[in-house]
């Protein structure tokens, strides 16, 4: 019989636990776009480093690749295409303009506050001069920044999606679970689903303008204007995708609920919403893409605040700066359309517990 020694047994131990710990934050890796990290950290355990090293290579060195080729090339051919503007912008000149958007920002930022300070002291002064009456209070209204047009178009795609799901989600749970509500609904879907967001847009325009007349309200129009056009656009993913999980769920379950006379909230709450999350985040997903993209689109075309009218006004500005700062808007437009579905796919994995897949 031989002995083992413990101090072996422990390492081993330690080394499952390891990977144990390594496997279960792959999930997440992936939920991120960090799948490399995975192999990384087994490689560093000692988990054959050859094979890690492959899918280091895959994963991470690939993509990297695949950006510097695609960086070199638009480099070598940007300055051989004139357009009205100059030259079409390389990196380099897309990466001066970021920065400068930023020192804008920064200067901006400065601007405001100086503003508040001087307001602050000729307040003070009055109110010690006893004249308290002639105390004013102003907003500061230089130009938003490039950050503050960000955070614009970020909050109104988010308040445009909500109201979206709080309308979709509902509908297609009515819809999945009676064929006479699908039959009411399935033609309205056809009609208005391929409706171009150009298309509401003076709808919606001419609607919020007679209803909302007025200037004080908690919303400006033209914030209620753009949210309500990507809602219009953006809430039918959801409504197929939550109808069709809805319906989808196992004719079983739905017997067994019978049998149980199960109430309607029970029924919803206990046993549709759970087997048919996956399909309603996967709904919610790509509603939230389609929105952010209608939301660009409604702010170029209507001139309201956001990253669609930064790119409108850089365009009709004409300078030789402008394409430049326009491909930041770009890349801005496109690395936020990222994070936002990387977001709803972190909360799906929250909610519905798998991994990605």
């Amino acid at each position: 019989m031989t002995a083992i020694d413990p101090e072996t047994l422990s390492a081993e131990a330690r080394r499952a636990k390891l990977f144990t710990r390594i496997n279960k934050a792959d999930a997440w890796f992936q939920v991120f776009g960090l799948a490399w990290l995975t192999p990384l950290l087994k490689a560093a355990a000692g988990d054959n480093p050859r094979a890690q090293m492959s899918e280091i290579w895959r994963l991470l060195c690939v993509p990297l690749l695949a950006i510097a080729i695609f960086l070199v090339a638009w480099g070598t051919l940007a300055p051989k295409v004139q357009t009205s503007l100059g030259a079409i912008p390389g990196p380099a000149q897309v990466w001066e303009q970021a920065i400068n958007l930023n020192d804008d920002a920064v200067r901006e930022r400065e601007k405001e506050a100086a503003f508040y300070q001087r307001q602050d002291k000729r307040n003070a002064d009055l109110i010690a001069n006893g004249r308290a009456d002639d105390v004013k209070e102003r907003q500061y209204t230089g130009r938003p920044t490039y950050y503050a047009q960000i955070w614009t178009s970020i909050t109104t795609v988010f308040f445009g999606f909500l109201i979206a799901s709080i309308i979709a989600i509902p509908l297609g749970i009515m819809a999945g679970l009676s064929a006479t509500a699908n039959a009411t609904i399935n033609p309205l879907i056809q009609i208005f689903k391929p409706v171009s967001p150009l298309a509401w847009l003076p709808i919606v325009t001419m609607i919020v303008s007679a209803l909302y007349t007025t200037n004080d309200g908690m919303f400006s129009k033209s914030f209620l204007v753009s949210a309500i056009t990507v809602t219009l656009c953006s809430l039918w993913p959801t409504l197929i995708n939550t109808a069709l999980g809805v319906s989808s769920i196992d004719k079983d379950l739905v017997s067994v609920s019978k049998v149980l006379k199960m109430s309607t909230y029970s029924k919803i709450t206990k046993l549709v919403l759970p087997s048919a999350l996956p399909l309603i985040f996967t709904g919610l997903r790509l509603s939230l893409g389609v929105g952010w993209m209608v939301l660009i689109a409604a702010e170029m075309l209507a001139q309201n605040p956001g990253l669609g009218k930064f790119v409108w006004d850089e365009f009709q500005n004409g300078s030789s700066q402008s394409l430049a700062k326009i491909m930041v808007a770009v890349f801005t437009i496109g690395i936020i359309g990222f994070l936002l579905d990387r977001v709803m796919y972190a909360l799906q994995s929250m909610f519905t517990f798998t991994e990605n897949r």
